[in-house]
């Protein structure tokens, strides 16, 4: 049984589940027990000839009786044993997404999505298994086992001396072998982590593996991790059938052994023998102390197993929350969006030295704001601290003059609204995708947020429109589709900070100068920030910082910068030369 600090609070919360399964689950051992007695009985009056109709009749409808009354109790403890692992399969499941929710950008830059499933299916069908079945494996093996035992000593105890020493010795033997069945058990759960990995990530790259002809490489690797997994199982499923096969060589010895002696008392064994009736109720009892002697076996397996799998998901689980709200945090659900940035130095957990260093800006209330730079300047990284991903030092970063490790995340995170560099989006309609963080979108408020991104009429030319089903991480449309439907689930927000992270990068130009026009348009007092590293998406902002090499190097407008940024200058110098190499206006010998 699994008493680990995660788990033990689930036999106390569904107690009244598990004590009326036991006691129902006892009762039905007794009772069933009845049923070799009432036989054994009739065989005996049979040949000795005083059975009469009346007495054989009763005994046959006392037998019915039982067997409605085992019927009933077999349901009972089902619905309460299985029942109650089940709830905790659903709590537990519920609490590892939980606790999946709040783990740290870091944890999943080292965990791969594939060993985390493991935990959600294989780990955690282990452990409802042994809230379930083996539960009732160690209660209906030792109830039914020593009921069974209690009266079989009553009709011979010699006999049932000898019968139970092969069954002790075996049960001993059993419980040594479960480590080894723990430690096999592991090996094939890591193994299948392994496989789910390496599955998950070909599956996500496929479009890379055809691009790199690389589908027989890929195979031969994906049959080299199969045949591991094939390996592990193989061990595992070894030991399982030698445990089996040693337990039916015993119970098998046993049952001969009872039968030849059995039948000497029968025969020979005069007053102190056994009646034919005597043996066949005997018998009975030793047949229904077989399947004990299987099910603590089995529940020595299953316990094994979870043991195993219970390790695994109380390690995620106590896997430290890095990022969370600091004592007595602020909630304020009424943040108006001005941001200041003050000497902010910032280095990754995993990284060697700083990403920022003594950045300092402001943005007022109202803003539109574009942060320039080129790739690994640090425009990420300072979105990323916006949204509280990372932790860092206080009095670095306030949001309305509020420090952004006083506020509760929650505050922080709602009064933003995100469009993401990957544009993520989920297998889904593209009207839940849009609406994703609404409680219940509108079709109107849907179609008008598509409108302001330039997307509705894209939308609007797909054979089932806004109810389309999106292929996971939205392959079914293009990048520039992905880019304006993200801008869209941002806008139907309706936030008071909106984060754009280079989110215009694949559309065209005139798409983009549309996107940006409505933005002017409905973000009037509202905080606008653009991550970009084209002039053309950040020219009209009201401000402009220039990150480089993780600093700030210059605050203004376009016209401010062009005058006293070489950086800039040189930025917008280069990207002119593109567009007009790409537009065919200068010939490339000539830059």
């Amino acid at each position: 049984m699994l008493f680990g600090k995660h788990f033990r609070k689930y036999y106390l919360k569904y107690s009244l589940f598990f004590l009326v399964g036991a006691a129902v689950l006892i009762f039905v051992d007794w009772v069933q027990l009845d049923i070799p007695m009432l036989v054994g009985r009739i065989i005996d009056t049979l040949k000795s000839g005083s059975a009469s109709s009346e007495s054989i009749e009763a005994a046959i409808l006392r037998i019915a009786s039982l067997a409605v009354m085992i019927t009933v109790g077999r349901f009972l403890w089902r619905y309460t044993i299985f029942g109650a692992s089940r709830r905790i399969e659903y709590h537990l499941r519920n609490e590892m997404f939980g606790q999946a929710t709040k783990l740290s950008q870091s944890f999943y830059s080292q965990e791969k999505v594939g060993g985390l499933m493991t935990h959600f299916i294989n780990d955690l069908e282990a452990v409802r298994m042994s809230f379930g079945p083996g539960i009732l494996m160690l209660v209906d093996g030792l109830t039914l086992g020593g009921f069974a035992l209690y009266r079989m000593a009553n009709l011979n105890a010699r006999l049932t001396f000898y019968a139970a020493i092969p069954m002790v010795l075996l049960t001993i033997i059993l419980v040594f072998i479960r480590k080894v069945i723990s430690k096999k058990f592991k090996e094939r759960q890591q193994a299948f982590e392994n496989l789910s990995d390496f599955t998950q990530e070909n599956f996500s790259g496929i479009t890379v593996i055809k691009a790199f002809v690389r589908e027989l490489k890929e195979a031969m690797f994906f049959n080299k991790k199969n045949m591991e997994l094939y390996d592990k199982n193989l061990k595992f499923i070894k030991y399982i059938i030698i445990i089996n096969i040693a337990v039916g060589i015993a119970l098998n010895i046993v049952i001969l052994s009872i039968l030849l002696f059995g039948s000497y008392l029968v025969i020979y064994g005069g007053a102190n023998g056994f009646t034919a009736g005597q043996l066949t109720e005997y018998l009975s009892y030793f047949f229904a102390l077989i399947w004990p002697t299987m099910a603590i076996s089995q529940f020595i397996q299953i316990q094994s197993q979870a043991k195993g799998s219970a390790d695994r998901i109380g390690k995620f689980l106590d896997r430290e929350i890095e990022i969370k709200d600091s004592e007595n945090a602020i909630v304020n659900d009424n943040l108006k969006g001005s941001i200041k940035v003050d000497n902010l130095t910032f280095q990754y957990p995993d990284g060697s030295s700083p990403v920022l260093n003594n950045v300092s800006f402001e943005i007022n209330q109202g803003e539109m704001v574009g942060v320039l730079g080129r790739t690994g300047s640090g425009k990420s990284s300072l979105v990323d601290l916006l949204l509280r991903i990372y932790n860092l030092d206080k009095n670095q970063v306030y949001i309305d003059g509020i420090d952004i490790m006083d506020l509760s995340i929650h505050s922080v995170r709602n009064a933003i609204g995100y469009v993401p560099q990957d544009n993520f989006l989920f297998s889904d309609t593209i009207t839940n995708n849009i609406g994703f963080a609404l409680e219940n979108p509108t079709e109107d408020m849907v179609v008008e947020s598509a409108k302001l991104a330039d997307v509705y009429e894209n939308v609007s030319e797909f054979k089932e429109g806004f109810e389309t089903m999106l292929g996971e991480r939205g392959v079914t449309v293009s990048g520039g589709q992905k880019q304006r439907i993200s801008i869209a689930r941002a806008l139907a927000k309706n936030p008071e900070v909106l984060i754009l992270d280079d989110s215009v990068s694949a559309v065209d130009t005139k798409t983009e100068e549309a996107i940006i026009k409505n933005l002017h348009r409905i973000r009037k007092g509202k905080t606008t920030i653009f991550i970009a590293h084209r002039i053309s998406t950040v020219k009209k902002m009201d401000k402009i910082i220039l990150l480089d090499q993780g600093r700030v190097v210059a605050i203004g407008n376009h016209q401010q910068l062009m005058k006293t940024s070489e950086l800039y200058q040189d930025m917008v110098k280069r990207q002119t030369l593109e567009n007009l190499v790409q537009g065919g206006g200068v010939q490339h010998e000539g830059l």
